[in-house]
């Protein structure tokens, strides 16, 4: 694996997420309106299809569910719809209130549980019953020891329980296109390009990335049996436009027919995807 840092500090990674948290300008609507949150939902789902199927946010019916790392709410509103019996934790307090906000917005403020904490620190401030599936996408990639968060997530579960992880894929065109487009071939750089430009406010203070076997190794050394692991996700658009809320695919996205982006998307995405039982 690689890493973005060495000298951070689990604060620093707070503030950075207090400061802009994730997806938060999915949407020119006010902030804490009905608008602006359905706009962020459908936003994100456009952008990211394959997080329903690969959440499978349904099959949480009347489950209890942990969400490590909730940001701004999305994937919380659509488990709690679900009818899952959520509890969603989140580092950045700022993320947490607009989480909260959301869900009273959306009325189902009584079914989801909110907490701030640390991923790295669960079993401090959560003591409850097994949980039926540990959610968390996107999130310990940025905390500094990765393999502790997720000794907590197992500490939370019954043998049996599902884990759903998503972490960042080295092997991916995203790190081809920031190491040769924003680093200028800096290959011995990768790590900190990584983190400088892997999220869309730059700077992130830790960001981790993994092979398919380094992503194996991680979650079967923490107490859990791999049951599918694949990559997913290209993101095909123009900067430029999507800032600006369009939607116009690169030149060299544009020729592809679907079947074959979808084929590039498999080897090389950016999203390591990982569903897992724990043993």
């Amino acid at each position: 694996m690689v890493n973005s840092s060495t000298n951070k500090s689990i604060a620093d990674v707070q503030r950075y997420w207090d400061a802009r948290p994730c997806n938060i300008r999915h949407s020119t609507k006010p902030v804490g309106s009905k608008e602006y949150f359905d706009e962020v939902e459908a936003r994100k789902y456009f952008v990211e299809p394959h997080i329903p199927a690969f959440a499978d946010f349904d099959r949480w019916h009347g489950k209890r569910v942990l969400e490590v790392g909730c940001g701004i709410g999305t994937d919380s509103i659509k488990f709690a719809r679900a009818g899952a019996n959520l509890t969603a934790v989140e580092l950045s307090g700022e993320s947490l209130r607009i989480a909260a906000e959301r869900a009273e917005v959306m009325g189902v403020a009584d079914r989801i549980r909110f907490v701030e904490a640390n991923a790295e620190e669960l079993t401090s401030v959560l003591d409850d019953k097994p949980y039926d599936l540990v959610y968390s996408f996107g999130v310990i990639h940025h905390t500094l020891r990765p393999e502790r968060a997720l000794a907590e997530m197992r500490a939370l579960m019954a043998p049996g329980g599902t884990l759903k992880l998503m972490i960042y894929h080295r092997r991916s065109w995203k790190v081809l296109w920031i190491v040769a487009a924003l680093g200028h071939g800096r290959f011995w750089k990768t790590g900190e390009l990584v983190a400088e430009h892997s999220e869309a406010q730059t700077g992130c203070p830790v960001t981790f990335s993994y092979t398919r076997s380094e992503a194996r190794e991680l979650v079967g050394s923490s107490g859990f049996r791999v049951q599918d692991l694949h990559v997913d996700h290209v993101f095909p658009y123009r900067i430029r436009d999507y800032v600006e809320y369009r939607y116009v695919k690169e030149p060299y996205f544009r020729w592809m027919p679907e079947s074959l982006f979808r084929a590039f998307e498999r080897r090389f995405g950016w999203h390591l995807l990982v569903t897992a039982e724990a043993e």
